[in-house]
């Protein structure tokens, strides 16, 4: 028998979670963000769930080849353009739509001769706030004249940086007043909003906007309770079973370092799961997972970490669950368990969780 550890990634909550982006930004087309191996569900079962897109946003020019290949015939957006000269004529056989953001890209674009016969469309990225990539105010203007001048098909884009934080600045208002400033008399299509911005912020949604993580039922904030009210879907479970069940007496400790200490005589379940699966070493004790209750009525019910995670075990207090048992059932994350519950727990979000699972983990698409 195989070690019982498993992700299910379930592609009817990816449709559903692009049904309610749809629901969100009506009269907006939709860039579905992939990169990362589609935040570490896999492009197949991205491909197979979210087919409805208008395109896909990713970041490596072999992801968009991967895509094409497998037969997706719609648009792509490389996210952070080209990192090489040499790749522009790849991506142009590929038609992708590349995002533009340093000068000198805008130079590569310049001196390009386009031999395949596919127009690139370009998404011009202004630096409205978030610091990290695109032309300040004072260049976007010179460059969007230079490319448009070359034949390219122009587009706006920017990114917020604190769509999920309403204390912070800058502000989306801020940085929305700075897009319009600089794009004023620039007529083109914009591309303004990420999965915050969609939930949160809809007089910024622009043409096109960006989900990310909404996408994958996890919230921009990393707080589940923010986005209850979304009914988001979680698509990725992960899942495995009690491997063996320890009869503690009470002051007994538990794992390495014996960070646990038994305040009275109790049953720990050893569950097969560790960090080098992708589970989080950090997570403290009373990190939940969700257990099958092993009852008549098929109930769960949620049991906490107990003591230090480690490579391949962690342990969990089953005295809220009498009738547990080796092999019985437990859910790390998922529908029953919040990714971004179990990440509070352990000092990180839910983006860095669902996309560092190891790849020693079976995975299985439905």
């Amino acid at each position: 028998m195989n070690r019982p550890i498993l992700a299910t990634i379930h592609t009817e909550a990816f449709r559903h979670n692009l049904s309610r982006v749809r629901e969100l930004a009506p009269e907006s087309k939709i860039w579905s963000v992939v990169k990362a191996k589609a935040y570490g569900h896999n492009l197949e079962a991205a491909l197979k769930g979210l087919e409805s897109t208008d395109g896909f946003a990713l970041l490596d020019i072999v992801d968009a080849q991967w895509l094409r290949d497998h037969g997706w015939g719609g648009r792509i957006l490389l996210l952070e353009g080209l990192f090489s000269r040499e790749e522009l004529e790849l991506a142009s056989q590929l038609k992708c739509d590349l995002v533009i953001h340093s000068q000198k890209q805008v130079e590569w674009l310049e001196s390009y001769q386009n031999h395949s016969g596919h127009p690139i469309s370009i998404f011009l990225k202004l630096n409205s706030g978030m610091n990290r990539l695109g032309f300040q105010p004072d260049q976007y203007r010179t460059a969007f004249h230079r490319l448009h001048a070359s034949g390219y098909h122009m587009h706006h884009m920017t990114h917020f940086a604190n769509a999920d934080q309403v204390d912070r600045s800058p502000s989306v208002g801020l940085q929305l007043e700075c897009f319009d400033k600089a794009t004023e008399g620039l007529d083109a299509p914009s591309s303004l909003a990420n999965s915050a911005v969609i939930l949160w912020h809809r007089n910024a949604l622009g043409d096109w906007v960006r989900p990310g993580i909404m996408l994958y039922g996890v919230s921009p904030t990393g707080v589940h309770a923010d986005i209850v009210r979304s009914e988001l879907q979680a698509v990725m479970q992960l899942r495995s079973e009690i491997i063996d069940i320890q009869e503690l007496k009470k002051g007994y400790h538990v794992g390495y370092g014996g960070r646990y200490q038994a305040p009275e005589d109790m049953r720990i379940g050893v569950v097969a799961c560790g960090y080098a699966d992708g589970y989080p070493r950090h997570a403290e004790d009373g990190t939940p997972v969700w257990l099958d209750a092993g009852d008549e009525q098929g109930d769960g019910i949620i049991c906490p970490i107990v003591g230090q995670v480690s490579m391949d075990m962690l342990t969990v207090d089953l005295r809220a669950a009498p009738n547990a048992k080796i092999g019985s059932v437990v859910e790390l994350w998922g529908s029953e368990v919040p990714v971004d519950d179990v990440a509070q727990m352990s000092g990180t979000i839910g983006y860095e969780l669902i996309c560092a699972l190891a790849p020693r983990v079976p995975v299985v698409i439905k």
